[in-house]
Protein backbone atom coordinates (compact mmCIF):
# COMPACT_ATOMS: atom_id res chain seq x y z
CA UNK A 1 0.00 0.00 0.00
CA UNK A 2 1.51 3.70 -0.95
CA UNK A 3 -0.15 6.74 -0.10
CA UNK A 4 1.06 9.78 -1.59
CA UNK A 5 0.85 12.66 0.87
CA UNK A 6 0.47 16.56 0.53
CA UNK A 7 1.38 17.85 3.86
CA UNK A 8 0.50 21.25 3.51
CA UNK A 9 2.54 24.51 3.21
CA UNK A 10 4.94 23.58 6.58
CA UNK A 11 2.52 24.66 9.81
CA UNK A 12 1.25 21.23 11.54
CA UNK A 13 -2.21 23.45 11.72
CA UNK A 14 -2.42 23.55 7.86
CA UNK A 15 -1.98 19.99 7.57
CA UNK A 16 -5.13 18.26 6.92
CA UNK A 17 -6.64 15.65 9.37
CA UNK A 18 -6.17 12.84 6.80
CA UNK A 19 -2.37 13.57 5.85
CA UNK A 20 -1.59 13.90 9.86
CA UNK A 21 -3.47 10.25 10.23
CA UNK A 22 -2.06 8.33 7.00
CA UNK A 23 1.30 9.25 8.37
CA UNK A 24 0.79 8.31 11.94
CA UNK A 25 -0.39 4.93 10.73
CA UNK A 26 2.89 4.63 7.81
CA UNK A 27 5.28 2.57 8.63
CA UNK A 28 7.72 3.63 6.17
CA UNK A 29 8.38 7.32 5.26
CA UNK A 30 9.60 8.53 1.91
CA UNK A 31 10.87 12.23 1.29
CA UNK A 32 12.42 14.99 0.54
CA UNK A 33 14.99 15.97 3.80
CA UNK A 34 13.43 19.63 4.23
CA UNK A 35 10.11 18.58 4.22
CA UNK A 36 10.69 15.38 5.92
CA UNK A 37 11.87 18.19 8.60
CA UNK A 38 8.66 19.73 8.71
CA UNK A 39 6.93 16.73 10.29
CA UNK A 40 9.96 15.26 12.05
CA UNK A 41 7.92 14.59 15.25
CA UNK A 42 5.32 12.79 13.47
CA UNK A 43 7.67 10.40 12.25
CA UNK A 44 10.26 10.41 15.24
CA UNK A 45 9.25 6.29 15.14
CA UNK A 46 9.42 5.31 11.62
CA UNK A 47 11.52 3.93 9.68
CA UNK A 48 12.22 7.28 6.75
CA UNK A 49 14.36 7.58 3.84
CA UNK A 50 15.66 11.31 2.70
CA UNK A 51 16.90 12.10 -0.51
CA UNK A 52 18.31 15.51 -2.27
CA UNK A 53 16.75 17.87 -4.14
CA UNK A 54 15.66 17.21 -8.10
CA UNK A 55 15.67 13.21 -7.08
CA UNK A 56 12.23 12.70 -7.18
CA UNK A 57 12.36 9.88 -9.46
CA UNK A 58 14.36 8.28 -7.11
CA UNK A 59 11.97 9.07 -4.20
CA UNK A 60 9.09 7.45 -6.07
CA UNK A 61 10.95 4.36 -7.27
CA UNK A 62 12.31 3.64 -3.93
CA UNK A 63 8.89 4.37 -2.45
CA UNK A 64 7.17 1.62 -4.62
CA UNK A 65 10.70 -0.37 -4.11
CA UNK A 66 9.79 -0.62 -0.61
CA UNK A 67 6.33 -1.62 -0.79
CA UNK A 68 6.96 -4.62 -2.80
CA UNK A 69 9.62 -5.79 -0.16
CA UNK A 70 7.50 -5.06 2.68
CA UNK A 71 3.51 -5.97 1.45
CA UNK A 72 2.04 -5.57 4.48
CA UNK A 73 3.42 -2.50 5.24
CA UNK A 74 2.03 0.96 5.24
CA UNK A 75 4.78 2.98 3.08
CA UNK A 76 4.15 7.02 2.62
CA UNK A 77 6.05 9.15 0.11
CA UNK A 78 5.43 12.72 1.20
CA UNK A 79 5.40 16.13 -0.69
CA UNK A 80 5.12 19.32 0.53
CA UNK A 81 1.86 21.57 -0.33
CA UNK A 82 -0.32 18.84 -2.13
CA UNK A 83 1.05 15.98 -3.79
CA UNK A 84 -1.08 16.26 -7.00
CA UNK A 85 0.11 19.98 -7.63
CA UNK A 86 3.63 19.43 -8.60
CA UNK A 87 3.60 16.86 -6.32
CA UNK A 88 4.94 13.50 -6.62
CA UNK A 89 1.29 11.99 -7.12
CA UNK A 90 1.78 11.81 -11.36
CA UNK A 91 5.58 10.25 -10.98
CA UNK A 92 4.32 7.62 -8.60
CA UNK A 93 1.58 6.44 -11.17
CA UNK A 94 3.86 6.37 -13.85
CA UNK A 95 6.71 4.56 -12.48
CA UNK A 96 4.02 1.84 -11.16
CA UNK A 97 2.99 1.33 -14.61
CA UNK A 98 6.73 0.91 -15.49
CA UNK A 99 7.54 -0.90 -12.49
CA UNK A 100 3.91 -3.16 -12.61
CA UNK A 101 3.45 -2.39 -9.51
CA UNK A 102 0.07 -4.11 -8.66
CA UNK A 103 -0.49 -2.49 -5.23
CA UNK A 104 -3.17 0.19 -4.37
CA UNK A 105 -2.06 3.65 -4.58
CA UNK A 106 -4.04 6.34 -2.83
CA UNK A 107 -3.13 10.44 -3.16
CA UNK A 108 -3.93 11.97 0.11
CA UNK A 109 -4.51 15.65 -0.61
CA UNK A 110 -2.87 18.97 1.12
CA UNK A 111 -3.13 22.87 0.87
CA UNK A 112 -1.42 23.56 -2.10
CA UNK A 113 1.05 27.12 -1.88
CA UNK A 114 -1.07 29.32 -4.28
CA UNK A 115 -3.77 28.48 -1.60
CA UNK A 116 -1.80 29.24 1.29
CA UNK A 117 -0.34 32.54 -0.11
CA UNK A 118 -3.88 33.11 -1.31
CA UNK A 119 -5.51 33.31 2.54
CA UNK A 120 -2.37 35.13 3.87
CA UNK A 121 -2.85 37.99 1.14
CA UNK A 122 -6.69 38.23 1.62
CA UNK A 123 -8.61 36.96 -1.36
CA UNK A 124 -6.56 37.42 -4.55
CA UNK A 125 -8.37 34.54 -6.45
CA UNK A 126 -11.60 34.41 -5.91
CA UNK A 127 -12.28 34.64 -9.96
CA UNK A 128 -10.59 32.00 -12.13
CA UNK A 129 -6.86 31.98 -12.33
CA UNK A 130 -3.84 29.97 -13.74
CA UNK A 131 -1.26 28.00 -11.85
CA UNK A 132 2.09 28.50 -13.73
CA UNK A 133 5.87 27.15 -12.58
CA UNK A 134 8.28 29.35 -13.78
CA UNK A 135 10.67 26.29 -13.85
CA UNK A 136 11.86 25.46 -17.20
CA UNK A 137 13.90 22.27 -15.91
CA UNK A 138 10.61 20.00 -16.96
CA UNK A 139 8.83 22.39 -19.26
CA UNK A 140 9.95 24.26 -22.33
CA UNK A 141 10.53 27.96 -21.51
CA UNK A 142 8.42 29.45 -24.71
CA UNK A 143 5.76 26.82 -24.20
CA UNK A 144 6.17 28.45 -20.50
CA UNK A 145 5.89 31.81 -22.03
CA UNK A 146 3.12 30.98 -24.17
CA UNK A 147 0.86 29.84 -20.92
CA UNK A 148 1.77 33.22 -19.32
CA UNK A 149 0.86 35.59 -22.40
CA UNK A 150 -2.43 33.65 -23.00
CA UNK A 151 -3.57 33.81 -19.27
CA UNK A 152 -2.50 37.69 -19.05
CA UNK A 153 -4.62 38.19 -21.90
CA UNK A 154 -7.51 36.19 -21.07
CA UNK A 155 -7.26 38.64 -17.58
CA UNK A 156 -6.98 35.79 -15.32
CA UNK A 157 -5.10 36.07 -12.20
CA UNK A 158 -2.00 34.32 -12.18
CA UNK A 159 -0.27 32.14 -9.54
CA UNK A 160 3.63 31.84 -10.17
CA UNK A 161 5.57 28.93 -8.40
CA UNK A 162 9.20 28.40 -8.28
CA UNK A 163 9.89 32.00 -9.37
CA UNK A 164 13.33 32.49 -9.18
CA UNK A 165 16.63 30.04 -7.74
CA UNK A 166 20.46 31.95 -8.10
CA UNK A 167 20.85 30.34 -11.04
CA UNK A 168 17.57 30.78 -12.74
CA UNK A 169 17.26 34.54 -12.58
CA UNK A 170 15.79 35.72 -16.21
CA UNK A 171 12.14 33.93 -16.08
CA UNK A 172 10.59 36.19 -13.63
CA UNK A 173 11.85 39.61 -15.29
CA UNK A 174 10.66 38.13 -18.35
CA UNK A 175 7.18 36.65 -16.88
CA UNK A 176 6.52 40.29 -15.91
CA UNK A 177 7.42 41.99 -19.38
CA UNK A 178 4.91 39.25 -20.90
CA UNK A 179 2.12 40.03 -18.07
CA UNK A 180 2.34 43.81 -18.85
CA UNK A 181 1.79 43.54 -22.32
CA UNK A 182 -1.94 42.96 -21.04
CA UNK A 183 -1.85 44.05 -17.37
CA UNK A 184 -1.81 47.50 -15.60
CA UNK A 185 1.51 48.32 -14.09
CA UNK A 186 -0.76 48.75 -11.07
CA UNK A 187 -1.85 45.66 -11.10
CA UNK A 188 -1.70 44.09 -7.68
CA UNK A 189 0.86 41.66 -6.62
CA UNK A 190 0.92 39.35 -3.34
CA UNK A 191 4.16 37.95 -2.49
CA UNK A 192 4.32 35.23 -0.05
CA UNK A 193 7.50 33.16 1.18
CA UNK A 194 7.60 30.59 3.34
CA UNK A 195 3.99 30.38 3.83
CA UNK A 196 3.08 29.02 7.23
CA UNK A 197 6.99 28.78 8.33
CA UNK A 198 9.02 29.94 10.72
CA UNK A 199 10.37 33.30 9.03
CA UNK A 200 7.27 33.67 6.67
CA UNK A 201 7.05 36.93 4.83
CA UNK A 202 4.18 38.52 3.26
CA UNK A 203 3.45 41.60 1.36
CA UNK A 204 1.92 43.76 -1.40
CA UNK A 205 3.34 45.28 -4.33
CA UNK A 206 2.81 46.25 -7.91
CA UNK A 207 3.71 44.65 -11.39
CA UNK A 208 5.90 47.80 -12.12
CA UNK A 209 7.34 47.52 -8.28
CA UNK A 210 8.20 43.56 -8.10
CA UNK A 211 11.83 43.50 -6.12
CA UNK A 212 13.31 40.35 -8.01
CA UNK A 213 16.57 40.36 -5.46
CA UNK A 214 13.63 39.37 -2.43
CA UNK A 215 12.39 36.20 -4.47
CA UNK A 216 13.53 32.84 -4.20
CA UNK A 217 12.19 28.95 -4.82
CA UNK A 218 10.12 29.61 -1.71
CA UNK A 219 8.47 32.30 -2.82
CA UNK A 220 4.62 32.89 -4.39
CA UNK A 221 3.69 35.30 -6.45
CA UNK A 222 -0.26 36.24 -6.90
CA UNK A 223 -0.87 38.52 -10.18
CA UNK A 224 -4.13 40.17 -9.93
CA UNK A 225 -6.20 41.11 -13.34
CA UNK A 226 -7.86 44.11 -13.74
CA UNK A 227 -10.84 44.16 -10.61
CA UNK A 228 -8.25 43.09 -8.38
CA UNK A 229 -7.06 45.80 -5.85
CA UNK A 230 -5.59 46.35 -2.52
CA UNK A 231 -7.61 47.57 0.80
CA UNK A 232 -6.07 48.10 4.02
CA UNK A 233 -2.80 45.60 2.95
CA UNK A 234 -4.90 43.10 1.65
CA UNK A 235 -5.42 42.04 -2.24
CA UNK A 236 -9.40 41.59 -2.77
CA UNK A 237 -10.83 39.97 -6.24
CA UNK A 238 -14.14 40.60 -6.44
CA UNK A 239 -16.07 37.34 -7.96
CA UNK A 240 -18.51 39.78 -9.37
CA UNK A 241 -21.82 39.97 -6.53
CA UNK A 242 -23.71 43.26 -6.99
CA UNK A 243 -23.44 45.11 -3.82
Amino acid sequence: MIYVVGIGPGDRLAMTVEAEKIIKDSDIIVGYKTYLDLISELIADKKVVSTGMTKEVERCTRAIELSLENPNSIVSIVSSGDSGIYGMAGLVYELAEKLKYRGKIEVVPGVTSSVAAAALLGAPIMHDYATISLSDLLTPWDLIEKRIELSSEADMVICLYNPRSKTRVRQLPRAVELMLKHKDGNTPVGIVKDAYRENQVVYTTTLDNIDYDDIDMRTVIIVGNKTSYINDGKIITPRGYKL
